[in-house]
């Protein structure tokens, strides 16, 4: 008995952790919004993105104190035992779907680069596509079929090709974006203009093609989320 409240206790402790993780990263997300951007908007749009932006901070506070209610009914579990494997498998799975480690579907947008005879899509491109996204709320991306999670890292394989996390896979365009989330706000955040993600890459002689969809598909994550360096506070 004492040993399987030891579990409980060190799986809650670790499902905290990751609440904590995912709420902070959501967080500087948020702050992160090109200030220079909205300076240089038109007044009406400027008031729609401030109207978003707020909506969006709100979301983030009211996600946290989700956090702090449900790590006080942790707190009250590790005493009583009350209900501890039900509820554990089900934050279990939420966390693995904020993960990647689990398919998730539903609305969103996808988005499609493609090159031209004048210019390539590159690593930057898509890293400037992915934080936009994460700006405006999305909750699962993929490329072209492999899922992003909250350490991934894309760079360029010579001129021709794309590799992310590493992987053998090389990826060439076109490159298919999917993101899961609020349409509206990932639309609105993408089609901003002057300075917005698609006018600009239009500028620079790129394809780009964003369509919304209502029952988009992202498959889990394959690979390893470790933590070398963070480490539960006992």
């Amino acid at each position: 008995m004492k040993k399987g409240k030891i579990t409980i206790t060190i799986t809650i402790g670790l499902m905290i952790l990751i609440l904590t993780a995912v709420i902070f990263i959501q967080f500087k997300t948020i702050q992160s919004t090109d200030i220079t951007s909205l300076e240089n908007m038109r007044e009406d749009e400027l008031r729609t993105e401030i109207s978003n932006f707020k909506q969006k901070v709100e979301e983030i506070n009211k996600q946290i104190e989700e956090t702090n209610l449900k790590i006080a009914e942790y707190e009250e579990i590790i005493t009583t035992d009350k209900q501890a494997s039900e509820l554990l498998a089900k934050e279990l799975e939420q966390q693995n779907n904020l993960l990647g480690k689990n398919d998730v579907k539903g609305s969103g947008v996808i988005v499609t680069l493609t090159d031209t005879r004048a210019q390539k899509i590159t690593s930057e491109d898509l890293r400037e596509l992915l934080n936009q996204l994460k700006t405006d709320g999305a909750e699962a991306i993929s490329i072209n079929g492999q899922r992003i999670v909250y350490d991934s890292y894309i760079v360029d394989i010579g001129t021709t090709y794309i590799s992310i996390n590493g992987s053998e896979d090389r990826l060439v365009s076109p490159y298919e974006v999917k993101a899961i989330g609020n349409p509206t706000y990932l639309e609105s955040g993408l089609s901003k203009k002057q300075y917005g993600y698609i006018d600009t890459k239009l500028e620079e002689g790129k394809d780009i093609v964003l369509t919304r969809q209502d029952n988009i598909l992202i498959n889990k994550y394959n690979g390893d989320l470790n933590m070398e360096y963070a480490k539960e506070v006992q």
